[in-house]
């Protein structure tokens, strides 16, 4: 067929009938700033780029472009662009303050993450600057390809998984549509850890990040502030009023360093603040002096071991505390930065809620309330009423999910020791809300005890962050629905107006436009580049779902991309999949409720079909796994073994390696994801339903054109209705099949002895997988523990798991068909933009609006 631009399809006419407004229409926000662009239009120059690295290389690193190797010019280059953000948010300060002083219909918004996972910085920037043909074009000259330059940048140890990259890519969105946003966290000098698998097993290293992520971070020694802990604690009555005592606390000063946020196509630059804890108190001199040099080094050694490491483990008494101060800290230092923003910039707390949304993402950050509290009242002289009044109209809360022992508690004697004062507040918060809660319903006290912050030699954080906040979200269609229904029930039926869905959304220009450049240009040539900045238009794509020349180019882009993974796997792993195998994608956090052991099953299921039928005629399969588990989870830890000693056992079989491989992708980053997304064939998003509260990896993957193979949870509902049914394999339980058959008394051993396929997989755990057997997984299925066996009811899925998947694999030999599903699931993905979110969460939480558009 001849190329052509499509431009002119009567398809797309009729989608073009109708545009949307611009984002931002009707709002005070000032247009881009000339300054800003001024600043971009000078370091998108080749010329001054090149002088500004070429005297970053030799007055800094002593070297220069013929000389410097590509960890050099990564640090030279990235100085360069981190200079030009400095400029340029100098400028948007001058900016937005003037907004936010001329207007009531803006806010300052802050939002509040123990976890941010950015990635690599460079790539995001250039690409968001519009300077990436800038840096190619230097780099050709050098004859070096601009990845390699990329992939010196360590990702941001920063965070985790799906909830610090959501955050980040809110940051992005907010940034990208003007608001006037700052993030805010912990600078952790080792990140979650850097996974090795030896001999199957997930063995944890430092992640020392900071080394090659450093050059992002902006010191500013000059917005320190001092955090309290621990201390003699008492309270008197004076003047009617009453008053406290802290004497002899342990004092740390949080020292803040600055990311600068940038966005597609705009001069606004945001910040994330990350608070490095360090010592308050002078060295102790005369201890060293005397030969005492462990005495001498002990407080600065506690105060900086707040913020080593993301997430201490916390199985012992000690990780616990540390867990604890670290949220404190963060709250602490946040909220007095927060407030001193707002003084500066009005002269009056009277108007904090009106001109302030600060969003408390999980439960991590709770203690901005009691925190707010104290700070409003102990520093400002405020009233409770007043001060609360204030607090719960400023502060919003995501739950994020729906497991009860994810909800976090902490024990009242370690809050009491450790925070004396926000222990005493959160006691009044709570004494207030029984009597409030007692009288919405009248001689219930268990529910009111249910649903008080203080209970059972516990805080209940959950509790906190919706009783402190004005609203509370979930983050798909479904899990607010449950929210409502059950994790917070009693809270809806007092106070329905409160709760709201929000849900989750990806920074689509990084995950589509970035990861997967040709798909993109694919989509430039067919509804032009629009879509770039308004997600809305993406929809249009679907206009050329039977487009023969389209399905052809996005087939080829499928396989180019999985070529490119396959080659990764290579130079990582020393084997190559088969690019025309099936890339079956599970990439996500282990745990047990995401049933990575459900896939496993099957893996093993075909695994045995192939021994006993070695001529079978099949597509050949390859299964990526992408996976951490917890260091202490070691049921989780045992499931990653099992996936390794089943690639390795699999993969080393030439009787079956031609039609099977397990592929088991070690450190799975952000970095490596955005190789990973566009070569997926099939996303697998196989939780029990009713347990995901969202999913961003199932939004990832279907922005690049994958298939969902999944239950009906989290957003993969959503999912269902943007494609239809024809074009997503649901399987499994509905989430209240779920509930049912767990309260009717789920035997696992009955659906295991009357399925003859899953009955043999199961089994076959007990004899192993080279040499390594997994008896302890099979009696976690088969006999129960502490409550029932297969508690994620991996068994009683697992028949229509299979037919569901025997469904696709049909689906896929038809290349048009399959290709027309891709091209729908690429078209309706624009649902699940984060700038979509972020505009939710503007209009029906924060009530705010852009200062620049």
């Amino acid at each position: 067929m001849k190329k052509k631009t499509h431009k002119t399809s009567s398809d797309l006419k009729a989608v073009e009938a109708v545009k949307p407004e611009s984002p931002g229409t009707g709002s005070p926000a000032l247009q881009q700033s000339h300054e800003g662009d001024k600043i971009k239009a000078r370091y998108s120059n080749p010329a001054y780029f090149r002088e500004n690295v070429e005297q970053y290389l030799t007055n800094i690193l002593h070297t220069d472009l013929k000389t410097a190797d590509t960890s050099q010019l990564y640090k030279a280059i990235s100085q360069v662009i981190n200079k030009e953000l400095g400029e340029m948010r100098l400028e948007y300060n001058k900016e937005r303050k003037s907004v936010q002083l001329s207007t009531d219909k803006t806010k300052k918004i802050y939002y509040i993450c123990m976890e941010f996972l950015m990635g690599q910085s460079l790539k995001n920037n250039l690409y968001n600057l519009g300077q990436t043909e800038t840096v190619k074009g230097l780099l050709k000259e050098l004859n070096i390809e601009p990845e390699a330059l990329y992939d010196e940048e360590p990702d941001a140890g920063l965070g985790n998984g799906g909830l610090g990259r959501l955050a980040a890519c809110f940051m992005d969105a907010l940034t990208t549509q003007g608001y006037d946003a700052t993030g805010y966290s912990l600078c952790y000098e080792y990140g979650l850890f850097r996974q090795k698998i030896v001999d199957g097993w997930q063995v944890e290293f430092p992640d020392n990040w900071l080394p090659g992520g450093r050059v992002w971070l902006n010191p500013r020694e000059d917005d320190t502030f001092t955090v309290s802990f621990y201390g003699e604690y008492h309270e008197y009555w004076e003047d009617g009023k009453l008053k406290y005592s802290l004497q002899h606390p342990q004092t740390v000063e949080a020292v803040p360093y600055d990311i600068f946020i940038t966005g597609s196509e705009t001069t606004a630059v945001n910040k994330l603040r990350l608070w490095s804890a360090r010592n308050s108190a002078s060295f102790d001199m005369n201890a060293f002096n005397n030969g005492d040099f462990t005495n001498a080094a002990r407080n600065t050694n506690s105060a900086e071991m707040i913020t080593k490491v993301l997430y201490p483990a916390d199985n012992i008494p000690e990780g616990k505390e540390l867990r604890l101060k670290q949220q404190y800290f963060m709250v602490s230092a946040s909220c007095q930065n927060i407030v001193r923003d707002q003084l500066h910039l009005y002269g009056t707390l009277d108007n904090f809620h009106k001109k302030t949304a600060i969003h408390i993402n999980d439960t991590h950050p709770a203690l901005v309330i009691p925190e707010l509290m104290r700070i409003f009242m102990d520093d400002y002289d405020m009233g409770w009423d007043k001060a609360w009044h204030i607090v719960s109209n400023t502060v919003s809360y995501t739950n994020h999910t729906v497991l009860a022992e994810a909800l976090e508690k902490w024990n009242t004697a370690l809050v009491q020791s450790m925070m004396p004062r926000i222990y005493s507040i959160i006691q009044e918060i709570d004494r207030r809300f029984r009597i409030e809660a007692f009288r919405k319903f009248p001689g219930d006290t268990g529910k009111t005890d249910y649903m008080s912050i203080l209970g059972d030699q516990q805080v209940r954080m959950a509790n906190l962050s919706v009783i402190g906040s004005h609203k509370v979200n979930g983050v798909s269609q479904l899990h607010s629905q449950i929210l409502k229904d059950d994790v917070f029930h009693d809270y809806y039926l007092a106070d329905p107006d409160k709760f709201t869905n929000v849900t989750n959304g990806i920074a689509f220009r990084r995950w589509l436009c970035q990861s997967n450049p040709a798909l993109a240009s694919l989509i430039d040539e067919c509804i032009g580049s629009e879509y770039r900045l308004d997600s809305s238009q993406l929809e249009k794509f679907a206009a050329f779902r039977s487009d023969k020349y389209v399905l052809d180019k996005v087939d080829k882009i499928k396989r180019d991309n999985k070529v490119r993974l396959s080659n990764y796997i290579n130079r990582t792993m020393g084997f190559a999949p088969d690019p025309d195998s099936v890339f079956i994608v599970q990439a996500k956090r282990m745990h047990e409720y995401k049933r990575q052991l459900l896939n496993a099953l099957r893996i093993i299921s075909r695994y045995q079909m192939i021994l006993e039928n070695p001529g079978v005629d099949m597509r050949p399969e390859t299964y990526i796994f992408g996976a951490k588990a917890a260091p202490t989870y070691y049921h989780a830890k045992f499931i990653i073994l099992l996936l390794n000693k089943l690639a390795q056992e699999i993969n080393n079989n030439p009787a079956v390696s031609d039609k099977l491989k397990v592929v088991f992708l070690e450190n799975y980053s952000v970095s490596t994801a955005e190789k990973l997304m566009p070569a997926a064939d099939v996303s697998e998003q196989i939780s029990l339903a009713g347990k995901e509260a969202s999913g961003t990896g199932n939004m990832k993957m279907m922005i690049n054109g994958a298939i969902t193979i999944g239950t009906l949870d989290g957003a993969n509902v959503e999912i269902r209705q943007a494609v239809g049914p024809e074009n997503i394999f649901i399987f499994g339980q509905t989430a209240e099949e779920v509930y049912r058959n767990l309260r009717s008394g789920y035997n696992s051993r009955a659906v295991y002895e009357r399925d003859p396929v899953l009955k043999q997989a199961v089994d076959r755990l007990e004899i192993g997988f080279s040499g390594t057997e997994f008896s302890n997984i099979k009696d976690y299925l088969l006999n129960p523990t502490y409550s029932i066996a297969d508690p994620y009811m991996c068994l009683m899925d697992f028949k229509d798991y299979c037919r569901a998947h025997d469904d696709l694999s049909a689906a896929y030999e038809d290349r048009d068909r399959w290709n027309f599903m891709s091209v729908v699931n690429t078209a309706y993905a624009e649902r699940f933009s984060a700038d979509r979110s972020i505009k939710d969460y503007a209009e029906k939480i924060w009530h705010s609006q852009p200062v620049l558009k």
